[in-house]
């Protein structure tokens, strides 16, 4: 079986959040085809109890403990270096000499790399067959959270969004193929950097639809006569903190007024103080880590996907799709995401049309048929043993000398 490299900026498992859940399933595949080597950063002490799970798809393992307030420290000498602050940020001594000593000592003639922050391990690896999967572009996510802030903050991300542009360009003259998690988001990279737009390719998230079914029996974890909102994700990531905080202000209260006993749930690991305050406001309710995530999806009313910020794919949009839910997501939830509004879920642009359509939802009957269509759109389109088979055509590539 031949080897292959594998290095992500976080590990791989569980697979609880948007990131976590397409490295894995990447190493699930990869594992079943080559020898993989993986090489990775623990940022939550939860984590190490997960070792195993990983190493029995791997040979050899490399785990790096990263603190996130020690990075977040470090990665200001990127200000000082003209280099984006996110490589200072996993840069990591014993991390690079394990990557070299994998290189010098095992037969390893390719590399998958996941997320741009992991390319600074193999930049000299030119004779090895290269692989970046991007996933989002990243340095587009800086420049939105940019308009969000105040200064200095808006100076410092708009710094790392046009810096880190430029390394992501570069890493894609310099890498075989570069990957992204949906056909727009490889759409507006190639028009980046058009040059080698056919280096520039992507493969759908996928769901595990049968875990994510409707049909599996879970505990409601509501009271009976309570109707609720939901909302899922990592609750420590800056775009869902966002999301919630803005519909926790601007949407519900109005739905609230309306309907007494409403409530917000919002569901996900690791909140932040700013997300912990909203369970001040009537009827919203934090619930911080959770052990499944499908109770809460199954037995609410209506799944909100209120994301102002955003690139890529929204698992959690397919997530709750797949469990058959009627989701009502902004635009930007659903960039990435081929599905018909109004027949498959419902997209509303603002708060007033948030506003309306959670209102006529509530006040009629919710369509099952919309939930079903729903599940069948993510059958169809979203499945990973599918979408996967595009790293396969990317691996077995003629070795090509790099674009300088």
């Amino acid at each position: 079986m031949q080897e292959l490299l594998y290095l992500t900026h976080r590990i791989p498992y569980p697979p609880n959040k948007g990131d976590k859940i397409r490295s894995y399933h990447v190493l699930q595949y990869l594992s079943q085809h080559y020898h993989v080597h993986l090489g990775t950063f623990i940022d939550d002490a939860e984590d190490w109890k997960h070792l195993d799970k990983i190493k029995d798809l791997c040979g050899e393992t490399c785990f790096i403990n990263l603190n996130p307030r020690i990075a977040r420290i470090r990665s200001l000498s990127g200000l000082f270096t003209n280099s984006p602050l996110t490589l200072s940020y996993y840069g990591n001594k014993e991390l690079r000499a394990w990557v070299n000593t994998q290189l010098e000592t095992r037969s390893i003639d390719k590399i998958v790399i996941f997320s741009s922050a992991m390319a600074q391990y193999v930049r000299d690896a030119q004779s090895v067959l290269r692989i970046i999967d991007f996933v989002d572009i990243d340095s587009d996510k800086w420049k939105q959270y940019a308009r969000t802030k105040s200064w200095p903050f808006n100076w410092i991300y708009q710094r790392e969004s046009n810096v880190l542009l430029n390394y992501e360009k570069q890493i894609t003259r310099e890498f075989n193929s570069a990957t992204f998690v949906s056909e727009r988001e490889a759409a507006l990279f190639k028009q980046l950097v058009p040059e080698i737009a056919d280096k520039v390719s992507y493969f759908n998230n996928g769901v595990d639809t049968d875990y994510f079914s409707p049909q599996n029996k879970h505990p409601n974890p509501y009271l009976n006569d309570t109707r609720v909102l939901v909302f899922t994700g990592a609750m420590d990531y800056w775009a869902n903190i966002d999301a919630v905080t803005w519909f926790a202000h601007h949407v519900f209260p109005v739905i609230y007024s309306r309907f007494p006993r409403i409530q917000f749930y919002i569901v996900g690991s690791r909140p932040t103080n700013q997300v912990k305050a909203l369970a001040a406001i009537p009827g919203i309710i934090v619930t911080g880590s959770v052990v499944d995530v499908r109770p809460y999806l199954i037995h609410a009313s209506l799944a909100v996907a209120p994301l102002r910020i955003a690139r890529g794919v929204q698992n959690k949009v397919l997530e709750a799709m797949a469990m058959g839910k009627t989701v009502i997501a902004s635009p930007q939830a659903m960039e990435g995401i081929h599905a018909l509004p109004g027949r498959e879920l419902y997209v509303a642009g603002d708060e007033n049309e948030f506003i309306r359509q959670i209102m006529i939802l509530l006040t009629g009957e919710i369509d099952a048929a919309m939930g079903c269509a729903a599940r069948m759109r993510v059958l169809a389109d979203y499945s990973w043993s599918k979408n996967l088979a595009r790293i396969d055509e990317l691996l077995v590539q003629s070795l090509e000398v790099p674009v300088a």
